[in-house]
């Protein structure tokens, strides 16, 4: 047997895993419709577990042929059985769970009266016992419904049927009736399939059955059996039992005896372990909300084996009972838990949790407790009778009330872990302040900044003052950033925090993790793409590829879609069948075995998006998971057009995705496609679909050879037939177009909080459809790398969670895409997990700034500069303070506060110095968290006058919008100007890892400016900038270089958007989604903060910011600019220049005094019947939309001449005349208003331009007059076919069964062998081996009682050429490859063609020179072959020679090469051919002469004479009856002149009767000739000699 792959091997076990693992989730519905479970539960699996011994001990004695006979006479026994099973069983009489042969075991109700008293001595005993327990024997008569409760360990529980009617006996009639089971889809993973499958839910129900009946035969309790107790009464019941029964027993017997062996089967599966199972919550704890003084009691239902022991917690702290006497109790009552507290008080607002736990495991259940308080100015009425709350819509709006509403949350949820399959929940009390109890807030979760809907995986719970969101059953999906906003009216407030969730326990040890966020693209009728996220677990070994699985929905089903894992995250799924739906999932593979599944994807139809759409929108039944699809009835076929907009949408690997749109003619039917490929450079077309057309215009193309280049076609196919292909794509390759990405750049980690830290990174160069990113962190000599995510995130920044304060850790990061994961960066520098001042990113200090510079430096006073920290610990700087301190002779002195008070700037003058002294420098930051780290010392400065002309340096430099290929620089102008003012500014530049020599200055003269936009950066490159003041003296010293800064557009950066409103105002937006609780929109005019509000309005919300103008001007020309605080840079600008502002005005004018938009001004056409339609469209109408219509200036309406109409859908606006007369020549408006928007269009037809328009109308009236009798739609044509035959054609319309056709040929018609049908519209006349005969005028006439019409083709002159070129290249076209053949004479090159004609000129070529041809060489036709003959070949025959066929265009060439081997065997063979026709030639032969048969009478001379020859001349011999025969007396031969042959008899007798046989022979041959000669006896002399025998006698 042939080994499976290694990632197959697992699969059984992997599937069984995961069933047990997916019906857990399926135990909590199922117990709470049975409180009293664990009690019998007990009971149940102890019976199961002695039922089983028992069965396993006896089987075959117990199931002997006599107890199976009795068993099947009766089944009394089982209301023994019933009566002792019951106890486990009653208890879930509501779970009847039909066996499939309950017929097998039902008897009707006499019978099993009489059986208990066969099978009893004390009936009355067990009947009493039978009506206590009623269900047993109701059970067991019905196939033991309930057996499946036997079997209630975890692994094989099943849900419950519906609670409906009581049940009672089926009766005999209705005994072979299907009961349905009713399996609830449940799952742990989003997996709709059932846990277990078919026969072994069948297994289950038999096997409870047999274990307890097995119990009963084993104890003997409460039945005495006896072989003897067989009464006559029983043989009398015997006697009278109907044919039915008797086949129906029989059945049973055999029924039994295959579920016996299923069921052995079955017991050599169980185990043991699984009777035990972990804790499950059937009732949860719920939330409550109360007021203060009253008491609350929590109450769960927990079920569990063993028995768990159930735990009470308040914010995850134990509740000690003994420390708050009085305060708490807690109950446990059969499985019942309760958690009471009393009196209770605001500080009891908490979250409660009860954890269960036993030998299998621990599960937690959450509820909430919100204390409320009294309020002084609270209706008491209300206490108790409830609020009616009211929608903010509703009456007045908040506003009335207060200008605004204070929103602060209170016990707030922290960052979250958990593990996928768990329960988690997030939960926030809200304060609102003012309480208006009319008004309820909006409350909204986003999950990174989506919208959260609730569904089956998240459930959201308000109760006035708390909010909640549980995930049921989490996911690496639900991983991310949960934010709480509290909307009311127009403010709101937000909370965040971070949800991890790690992934499952691997079935498989060194399995990966599960991937995850399947979904589905492009879906179409019979094909859909699937995307996944890779997993970031890859189990310590590469992952090969992952399994894509579908199922059906409304079905349990799951199909392998790939037979081979696929590396790459997108793959097309084809084969899906139309109007069906589906969900999929994915599994990874790596070399240990396969992961869990993912979470499944949404439901998918396999539909035509134009239908998906159509059924969203207008929906005809409700959702059922599948559409049903039906098709119009076709219409007359037509053959559809080629496929348009063809292109290659995706390449892998693996697989080519196709893509196209369907033909314009395409008829009323559905239609289908064939996709064709070939390797680029040949016409080699192949199909792919070879056995059923695709119904998409998509299509994935595979089993394609990696590296190799192909072009693709399709074709379209109905029931008229197929197609004509599209145009073929450019050559594709089959390879990865998207590459696995680069590893990111420059890992820092910084500090946080005392278990998180923040790293960033930079994006890998190049990196394309990026996903996001994993992060990895290690404890320093570990070695071990945990994720520090379980779903890639995007940005290149991450605080990393859940770490160990004090512990040094080290990160790494990979980018990942859909080809895969990057490498992993360099590992981070090592950083230790400790708080930042302040605790938390928020509260840090930041860190110290740098880059301390002298400005200006006078007697007694120093201007200092320095550089804004690198981190700002998470909110914007406050202040800075500096301190300075003597340096003498090399040795600092104390350090001494030089402001006492933060100053904003990053410029600082220090006063009151000492002329001549050093001093260094210290500059520390502050922020809200306080003062950070100071600087570290700056180099010695020496405090004297500056006497320089030149100016100091700039200071203060910065960069902002960075973008690919530019950024702005910004700086501040020196505080020390020189001797004279400052003229301007140059700016150097240079690469960050270049030398000094290479700075460059970036501007020739001089900037006025203190800002300047650099562009010509090359992306990716990283570099520095200074800034150099001028004044009359000269360039002054530059300023500090510029932190390095990368010429990059970082994902997700918008820029400004001007926009124009309906009303005409002129506004620009910035919008952020990467701001921090304390980011701020700054808003600048050319760089300078805007402090006149007089013309710009700043408005913010949340993370958009408007500035709009309040009267657009010259006053407002610049360059706008928005720099985001507290963010990485985010910043951008807009420039308003004189055109700009024109434009903008014009806008804003067209926006307040809004025109009808018009996609086509107003236009005339021509209609089929001759009629004028003048119409114009508008881009959109309402339905108030009105036109005029006006001719000359004067308005016109509908009636008779005129036919006006508007079409407010479309914007289509027309007017039709029947005919134009030349008093409607002049000038057409249409007049168009739609609300205040107007518009007008006009259309002039004066003169020669009316005049063209009447006589086209003119004309279209008379064709449409001729088309309503038969008539040609294409006039008669010709086309030459395959056969090189010509083909006249025209296609026709409008005719009927008495429509005739001729055809005429100079005027002489031309007889038919058939008359044409015109089925297809086209009429054809074929004429075969076209020649010049065939020249001449050749016409078609179609005649009926309806009219008549011709159509006239001259073949003569140019047009006979032209089809003669076609002909001659048509039949050059079909010639053959050249071949050679030998003759006697020569050698000979021959072509054959299809057939010849003297146009077609034959050339030959020989060497790449001309033939000339003479008696040695020459050429011929004969029939269709073409040829060359060489007589007497020589070696300076050999060489390459070239058919010429000449078309009268295009030379047409046919090759051959005669050289080498090729030569030398024709030689070889014409040598052998030319002595073969020398010996034919020359051998000796007879010429002729020789009769065959000589009849001749006795007694006459016989002479024969004939020719022979031969050369030499041939020996000449006779033989008489194949003997030798020589010349004798009576036989005379001669051979004379070595050519004649005489052969004399003077009188023959019957004797020389015989075949005589000439024979001439020479060197090169022999030659027989034959003669039979035959000697009769006249009549008279036969008499006579009869008569003298007589005689003698």
């Amino acid at each position: 047997m042939m080994s499976l792959p290694f990632y197959q091997r697992h699969h059984d076990h992997y599937d069984r895993a995961y069933r047990h693992k997916a019906l857990q989730s399926t135990v909590s519905q199922y117990q709470k419709e049975t409180k009293s479970k664990s009690a019998v539960y007990a009971q149940g699996s102890t019976a199961y577990a002695r039922g089983s011994a028992a069965y396993r001990h006896a089987s075959a004695a117990d199931f002997s042929l006599e107890s199976s006979a009795a068993y099947s006479r009766g089944s009394s026994a089982y209301d023994l059985e019933s009566a002792a099973y019951s106890y486990g069983s009653t208890a879930y009489d509501h779970s009847a769970a039909q066996s499939k042969r309950s017929a097998a075991y039902s008897l009707d109700s006499e019978a099993l009266s009489k059986s208990s008293a066969a099978y009893s001595h004390g009936s009355e005993s067990i009947n009493k016992l039978a009506a206590a327990y009623r269900l047993g024997s109701e059970s067991y008569s019905l196939g033991l419904k309930d057996s499946n409760l036997m079997i209630e360990d975890q692994s094989y529980k099943m849900s419950p049927k519906a609670k409906r009617a009581k049940q009672n006996l089926i009766s005999e009639d209705k005994e072979n009736e299907a009961i349905d089971y009713s399996v609830p889809i449940f799952t742990g993973r989003e997996v709709g399939v059932s846990g277990i499958t078919d026969t072994e839910e069948e297994r289950i129900k038999e096997s409870a059955a047999y274990v307890a009946r097995r119990n009963l035969f084993a104890t003997g309790e409460g039945v005495s059996v006896s072989k003897v107790a067989k009464s006559s009464s029983e043989e009398e019941h015997h006697e009278k039992k109907s044919r039915k029964v008797a086949i129906r027993e029989s059945a049973e017997r055999v029924a039994l005896k295959k579920t016996l062996e299923e069921t052995q089967a079955f017991h050599k599966k169980l185990n043991q372990d699984k009777l035990l199972h972990p804790p499950e919550f059937i009732i949860e704890p719920r939330s409550h909300t109360v007021w203060e003084k009253q008491n609350v009691k929590f109450r769960c239902t927990v079920a569990g084996w063993p028995e768990p022991r159930v735990t009470w917690y308040k914010n995850n702290v134990p509740i000690d009972v003994q420390t708050h006497p009085g305060k708490y109790t807690i109950e446990n009552r059969y499985g019942l838990h309760s958690l009471e507290i009393s009196t209770c008080d605001f500080d009891d607002t908490a979250q409660y949790r009860a954890s269960a736990m036993n030998v299998k495991g621990e599960i937690s259940a959450y509820a909430s407790l919100v204390v409320k308080r009294y309020k002084g100015d609270l209706d008491a009425s209300l206490l108790h009778a409830g609020t009616v709350s009211m929608p903010l819509s509703l009456g007045v709006t908040p506003h009335g009330y207060a200008s605004r509403f204070e929103i602060s949350f209170v016990d707030k949820f922290d960052v979250a872990f958990g593990r996928e399959g768990e329960t988690m929940s997030l939960g926030c009390t809200v304060v609102i302040s003012p309480d208006i109890k009319r008004f309820k807030p909006d409350i909204e979760w986003y999950r990174n900044g989506v919208l959260i809907t609730p569904s089956k995986w998240v459930q959201m719970h308000w109760t006035g003052e708390r909010a909640s969101l549980t995930l049921t059953h989490a996911n690496k999906e639900d991983e991310g950033l949960y934010t709480l906003r509290v909307v009311m009216g127009e403010y709101y407030e937000e909370y965040s925090g971070y949800v991890f969730v790690r992934d499952a326990d691997a079935e498989i040890p060194g399995a990966p993790g599960a991937p995850l966020d399947v979904q589905c693209l492009d879906a179409n009728k019979d094909y859909v793409i699937v995307s996944w996220k890779q997993p970031a677990v890859d189990g310590g070994n590469p992952i090969i590829g992952y399994f894509i699985d579908r199922c059906e929905v409304g079905t349990t089903h799951w199909t392998q879609c790939n037979e081979t894992p696929v590396k790459f995250a997108r793959f097309p799924v084809t084969g899906l069948i139309e109007g069906r739906s589906y969900i999929f999932r994915v599994r990874a593979v790596n070399k240990a075995g396969i992961s869990l599944p993912s979470r499944v994807s949404e439901p998918v139809a396999a539909l035509d998006p134009a239908d998906r759409a159509r059924l969203r929108s207008h929906p005809s039944a409700p959702w059922t998971g599948q559409i049903i699809v039906t098709e119009e009835e076709p219409a007359e076929g037509v053959v559809p057009g080629p496929p348009t907009d063809l292109q290659v949408i995706e390449a892998t690997k693996n697989y080519v995705v196709l893509s196209w749109k369907p033909p314009g003619q395409r008829g009323h039917e559905g239609i289908m496609y064939f996709v064709e490929k070939c390797v680029a450079g040949t016409e080699e077309w192949q199909r792919v679909n070879t056995e059923i057309p695709v119904k998409s215009p998509r299509f994935a193309v595979f089993d394609l050879a990696e590296g190799k280049s192909y072009c693709f076609r399709v074709r379209c196919c109905n029931s008229a037939g197929i197609g004509e292909p599209s145009e073929a794509t450019e050559a594709t390759v089959v390879d990865d177009k998207l590459d696995i990405p680069k590893p990111p750049g420059r890992i820092m980690p910084t500090r946080n909080t005392d278990t998180s830290v923040v790293v960033t990174w930079t994006e890998p160069p190049d990196a394309k459809e990026l996903v996001g990113y994993y992060i990895e962190s290690s404890v320093v000599g570990s070695g071990h790398w945990e994720p520090c995510n379980n779903n890639p995130v995007k940005g290149t920044r991450f605080i990393c969670h859940g770490l160990t304060n004090g512990e040094k850790y080290i990160f790494r990061v990979r980018a990942v895409n859909a080809a895969g994961l990057s490498e992993f960066s360099q590992d981070s520098e090592p950083i230790e997990v400790q708080a930042a001042i302040g605790g938390g990113l928020l509260h840090a200090a930041p860190s110290p700034p740098y880059d301390i510079t002298v400005l200006e430096s006078v007697r007694d006073s120093m201007a200092l500069g320095w550089k804004q920290p690198k981190v700002t610990g998470g909110t914007e700087i406050t202040g800075y303070y500096v301190n300075y301190r003597e340096v003498i002779g090399g040795v600092p002195g104390k350090w001494m506060e030089a402001n006492i008070k933060a100053i904003s700037e990053r410029a600082y003058r220090i006063q009151n110095l000492k002329e001549n002294m050093v001093y260094q420098f210290q500059v520390a930051a502050a922020n809200l968290a306080g003062v950070g780290t100071p600087s570290l010392p700056s180099q010695p400065f020496k405090c004297e006058e500056w006497t320089i002309a030149v100016p100091g340096p700039p200071h203060d430099v910065t960069y902002t919008e960075v973008r690919k290929d530019s950024l702005v620089l910004l700086w501040k102008e020196p505080v020390y100007t020189g001797r004279s003012p400052i003229a301007g500014y140059y700016i150097d530049m240079k690469e960050t890892e270049a030398k000094e020599e290479h700075w460059r200055s970036v501007n020739e003269k001089p900037l006025q400016k203190k800002f300047l936009k650099i562009g010509g950066l090359t992306e990716g490159v990283s570099y520095v900038f200074r800034v150099r003041a001028t004044n009359q003296a000269g360039v002054g010293k530059p300023s500090n270089t510029t932190d390095p800064v990368v010429a990059e557009t970082r994902p997700g950066t918008k820029e400004v958007v001007v926009d124009v409103d309906d009303n005409g105002v002129i506004s620009l937006n910035f919008e952020c989604d990467q701001m921090s609780p304390n980011s701020k929109f700054v808003w600048s005019k050319n760089y300078e903060p805007i402090e006149d509000d007089s013309r710009l309005a700043i408005d913010t919300k949340g993370g958009k910011s408007k500035a709009t103008f309040k009267d657009l001007g010259e006053d407002d020309l610049g360059i706008y600019s928005c720099i985001v605080t507290d963010t990485d840079g985010v910043s951008s600008s807009y420039t308003i220049d004189e055109e700009e502002m024109k434009r903008l005005l014009a806008l804003s004018h067209e926006h307040k005094f809004p025109t009808v938009p018009l996609v086509s001004e107003l236009a005339v056409e021509i209609l089929e019947k001759g009629e004028v339609r003048f119409w114009l469209q508008a881009e959109k109408l309402s339905g108030n939309a009105k036109a005029n219509f006006v001719f000359n200036d004067k308005e016109i309406f509908n009636g008779e001449k005129y036919k006006m109409k508007v079409d407010q859908k479309t914007g289509l606006v027309e007017m039709i005349m029947d005919k134009l007369e030349d008093k409607d020549e002049g000038t057409y408006t249409f007049q168009l208003q739609d609300g205040k928007a107007t518009n007008q269009s006009s259309l002039v037809l004066i003169g020669d331009v009316f005049k063209k328009l009447q006589d086209e109308a003119e004309f279209q009236r008379k064709e449409w007059h001729r088309k309503q009798g038969p008539h040609f739609v294409d006039k008669l044509g010709w086309e030459v076919t395959d056969d090189c035959n010509v083909m006249l054609k025209c296609k026709v319309a409008n005719i009927k069964k008495e429509t005739h056709i001729v055809w005429y040929k100079d005027d002489r018609e031309i007889m038919v062998d058939e008359e044409h049908d015109f089925k297809d519209g086209v009429c054809t006349l074929l004429i075969s081996e076209f020649s010049k005969k065939d020249t001449g005028t050749y016409e078609v006439i179609l005649k009926d009682d309806r009219g008549k019409d011709t159509s006239e083709l001259k073949l003569t002159d140019t047009a006979f050429a032209d089809l003669m070129n076609e002909v001659c290249r048509r039949i050059a076209l079909s010639a053959t490859d050249l071949k050679i053949q030998s003759t006697a004479e020569g050698i000979r090159l021959y072509s054959f063609v299809t057939y010849y004609v003297e146009d077609l000129r034959v050339g030959w070529v020989h060497n790449d020179t001309q033939i000339r041809f003479t008696d040695r060489v020459k050429t011929g036709v004969t029939g269709e072959q073409i040829w060359l003959q060489i007589n007497e070949p020589t070696p300076q025959d050999k060489g390459k020679y070239t058919m010429e066929l000449f078309d009268g265009k295009t030379a047409h060439k046919k090759t051959v090469d005669l050289s080498g081997q090729a030569f030398d065997e024709a030689f070889a063979e014409f040598q052998r051919l030319k002595q073969a026709a020398i010996a034919e030639k020359n051998r000796a032969r007879v010429l002729g002469g020789l009769p065959d048969v000589v009849t001749i009478q006795e007694g006459k001379a016989l002479n024969l004479s004939c020719t022979v020859w031969g050369d030499p001349t041939p020996e000449v011999s006779w033989l008489k009856n194949e003997k030798s025969f020589v010349s004798d007396a009576n036989c005379i031969l001669k051979f004379e002149s070595g050519k004649n042959v005489n052969f004399t008899i003077s009188a023959v007798s019957t004797l020389d009767s015989g075949k005589y046989s000439l024979v001439v022979k020479n060197k090169y041959g022999t030659e027989t000739s034959d003669v039979t000669v035959s000697v009769f006896i006249p009549e008279e002399e036969q008499e006579n000699k009869k008569e003298d025998k007589k005689t003698k006698a």
